[in-house]
């Protein structure tokens, strides 16, 4: 085993170890996270919220144990392989060890910590989008068109898990036609690749037809409630700051894309990552959807550095090109990680964040959304084996965080729903339920006990979520025994409502 290997693989257990060791026990899993898991027991070839591939993942977790060592492995490995793809393209650039060190250490210190500590859709987005890269260039270095499938197959499979590698294709086409690598485009391969790809993901298109397109409603709602809070000019800043101890490493590749000789018959990269977050920024995406574009670009400069900065005093800067990563990660450190209680979070102070919602917190969302879910779980659990046929009871939620964490981490094998994201697909309607837990967000003026309890005859609040950095903080729990109405009844026109609704 060469010296290049033994680093590589110790960067890629660095970066294992530090996906582990910067959650602290205090915080549960993500809200995303629970309905993720959920998809594994409802396999489909597509999902209100995402496409199928987070699903199949969810699977195999669940047949490894369903344990949270697993459900954090995934984005890990993902973050990892990235790495690997980012040192493997430095190799193919002819990049040597000083380039290799100063990419992964780009790679390591960088918002992939934070976004691979989520088991969500982007940490494998992001790999997709470096490995299209890392194929392309392959293709042009190589021109062997088995490239050109593989990268038809890549790109096929990150549709098939998060539809905004579509953004990539957006940006590459116009930056390759204003190029001298257009000619790729009158090649047959090209389309015989292409017509691969589209195979491989006309089954989740097909599902999408035969649901009406829930992704139209659901961009359409993101735009609404989300992304109309998106400043263009914050989208900016944050680009900055994702990889920003590789900032001067990717200007550097902006640099030299357009000067550095070597990477002439690459130019077209320019183009791309300029249109790419144009596109963006025209339909103002939240942020973090564009760090797939940045782990290549840290290869092309990592590359060019280590050549330009062979020679004269300009040798003298390589310590500093590689000491910017480390330097940036201990603000990073404190700031962008749940390592310590929301308690001591909140007593430093040390920023304000911004949530969809638009208003300002002291702990960040995505902190916030770890917090209360095993309280919520237990308190269900508790309520739920009051009732002696468990299976006539429905916990109705009313957002897809509450019923994933509920069926996550109960004990009693509770099935909770809502009518909110991929759960209104999947109630249980052949059960006859009598009574009802519903899991209700917190309202000033709620009245769900008044409207709800004529219908049963018995009804009391069972609970509230008490952890106050809870973003469920405040969240109650009413039950309602021996209904006097049809429960199923009522629930199918629900279900049904809210589906013409998305229609």
């Amino acid at each position: 085993m060469n010296k290049k290997t033994l680093i590589l693989i110790g960067f890629i257990l660095l970066k294992f170890v530090l996906q582990y060791v910067l959650i602290s026990p205090e915080y549960d899993l993500q809200r995303d996270e629970y309905l993720h898991l959920d998809q594994a027991h409802h396999l489909a070839w597509g999902y209100l919220s995402v496409p199928p591939v987070t699903s199949w993942i969810s699977c195999l977790i669940l047949l490894l144990g369903n344990s949270v060592f697993w459900v954090k492995f995934f984005p890990a490995l993902f973050g990892a392989l990235t790495l690997l793809v980012v040192w493997k393209t430095i190799e193919l650039l002819k990049g040597n060890l000083y380039a290799l060190v100063l990419g992964a250490l780009g790679i390591v210190f960088s918002s992939l910590l934070r976004l691979n500590m989520l088991y969500q859709p982007n940490s494998l987005d992001v790999l997709c989008w470096t490995l299209f890269y890392y194929i392309l260039i392959q293709y042009i270095t190589s021109e062997k068109n088995n490239w050109l499938y593989l990268g038809a197959f890549v790109f096929a499979f990150g549709f098939l898990n998060k539809y905004n590698i579509l953004f990539l294709l957006l940006g590459l086409i116009p930056a390759i036609i204003l190029s001298n690598q257009r000619k790729i485009l009158v090649k047959k391969e090209l389309y015989f690749a292409l017509i691969m790809g589209f195979l491989f993901i006309i089954p989740n298109l097909l599902w999408q037809y035969r649901n009406h397109f829930p992704i139209v409603h659901h961009m359409k709602e993101l735009a609404e409630t989300q992304l109309v809070n998106v400043e263009r000019v914050g989208f900016l800043k944050e680009q900055v700051l994702f990889f920003i101890g590789s900032f001067f490493v990717i200007l550097a590749s902006l640099y030299a894309l357009l000067f550095y000789k070597p990477f002439e018959k690459y130019r077209f990269f320019f183009g791309s990552i300029i249109f790419t977050l144009v596109i963006f920024l025209y339909f103002k995406a939240k942020s973090y959807y564009a760090i797939g574009l940045y782990p290549i670009y840290i290869a092309f400069g990592s590359v060019f550095l280590s050549n330009v900065l062979q020679n004269g005093w300009k040798r003298f800067l390589k310590p500093v090109f590689i000491a910017l990563p480390l330097l940036f990660f201990i603000p990073m450190y404190f700031m962008a990680f749940p390592n310590r209680s929301p308690e001591q979070l909140v007593a430093e102070k040390l920023e304000t964040h911004r949530w969809e919602d638009g208003k300002e917190h002291d702990l960040s969302q995505d902190f916030a959304d770890m917090l209360g879910w095993k309280e919520l779980a237990r308190k269900t659990d508790s309520i739920y084996a009051l009732f002696p046929k468990t299976e006539n009871t429905l916990v109705l939620c009313d957002n897809y965080g509450q019923a994933g964490a509920i069926n996550y981490y109960t004990k009693k094998g509770i099935k909770a729903v809502s009518f909110n994201a991929d759960y209104v697909n999947w109630f249980d309607l052949n059960l006859y339920y009598k009574n009802l837990i519903r899991v209700k967000t917190f309202e000033e003026n709620s009245d769900e006990f008044k409207t709800t309890s004529p219908f049963f005859e018995k009804a009391f609040v069972g609970g509230q979520i008490t952890n106050k950095y809870a973003r469920e903080y405040g969240t109650t729990l009413f039950v309602f025994a021996n209904a006097k109405i049809n429960i199923n009844k009522r629930l199918k026109q629900e279900i049904a409502k809210e589906k013409n609704y998305k229609k």
